[in-house]
């Protein structure tokens, strides 16, 4: 697998491990991550939690990415915040995991509402 711009080895190969079609759609997302964070200038690290890739900004909540039991894959958001229960009324037609995570197919582009998720969970603790 290539390395698609991975400082953490661990991070990688966790990608690597994925099976192609949800690894595309996750590589994807991370993508996506890391341009929020950019366009708003928010500096962002990456790491292993809880076995899966995380996101961390400084004055933010993490997200991660995974493969759901269920199949497919997410993302995921701290549950005792309110960041998928704010996405929930803003984009209804997604799919979700009670107040943690947002399923979508392995072959699906993440919908651009998962933008402002990504965004308001890297702002998130920002006054």
């Amino acid at each position: 697998m290539e390395k698609h711009g991975f400082e953490d080895a661990a991070v990688a190969a966790v990608f690597a491990g994925y099976p192609a079609r949800e690894r595309k759609a996750l590589l994807a997302l991370r993508s996506r991550i890391f341009e929020v964070a950019a366009k708003n200038g928010i500096a962002l690290s990456e790491a292993l939690r809880w076995g899966q890739p995380a996101y961390l900004a400084a004055k933010g909540s993490t997200i991660r990415l995974g493969l759901p039991k269920t199949g497919g894959c997410a993302i995921y958001a701290h549950c005792q915040t309110t960041l998928i229960f704010d996405l929930r009324l803003l984009a209804p037609e997604l799919r979700f995991e009670g107040n943690r995570a947002v399923h979508f197919s392995g072959a699906e582009p993440p919908s651009d509402a998962l933008d402002l998720l990504i965004h308001n969970a890297l702002t998130y603790h920002m006054a």
